[in-house]
């Protein structure tokens, strides 16, 4: 079962993989992500139980040392958000469609985990970093008020970082665009 989910966001490369491997002896933990992102950085994504992500993320941090860019860790963690980071989430019809759009990784996934727990909203996809500079972003669909309140708690989460890039909602959005997200 997932409880937890916690991330490690660097600058260097290198202490990604030492950070990574960290995290992985601190306990029971199960890697997601690890992998290099946009403009030279590097993310590790790991779930398990609360208090054995905690000790993993934590051990990220003193590995991370002047590397670290950002980090999080979301106790009982919102089961629409793996499959979202994983681009295998299921989509219902809808009314709107909601944009976040982060300059980090770790600030978007946060984020999104709050638009899914605020409204009820599906999570379509989590794209971290790769082939956006470094940046980040979430698509969500569901009825227009769900969406307009899911886009306003997940901005207000990045915002309060400093790190919110722009958040849209379209109602009624057409085929072309819906399908060119899906």
């Amino acid at each position: 079962m997932r409880e937890a989910i916690g991330i490690i966001e660097l600058s260097s490369i290198a202490s990604g993989f030492k950070t990574a491997d960290a995290m992985l002896k601190s306990g029971d933990v199960e890697l997601l992500l690890s992998r290099t992102i946009c403009s030279g950085k590097y993310m590790v994504l790991v779930t398990g139980e609360t208090g054995a992500i905690e000790r993993a993320v934590g051990a990220g941090r003193d590995t991370a040392d002047y590397a670290l860019i950002d980090d999080f860790i979301i106790p009982n963690v919102h089961e629409k958000v793996i499959p979202a980071i994983r681009g295998m989430s299921s989509v219902r019809e809808t009314e709107a469609l909601g944009i976040l759009e982060s300059f980090t990784v770790a600030a978007l996934i946060e984020a999104a985990d709050a638009c899914v727990k605020t409204a009820d909203v599906d999570l379509i996809e989590i794209r971290l970093a790769m082939a956006l500079g470094g940046k980040a972003f979430a698509t969500m669909c569901g009825s227009l008020d769900d969406v307009n309140s899911a886009i306003e708690a997940g901005a207000a989460i990045i915002a309060e970082k400093g790190l919110l890039v722009n958040k849209i909602v379209i109602p009624n959005p057409r085929e072309e665009v819906y399908r060119e997200i899906l």
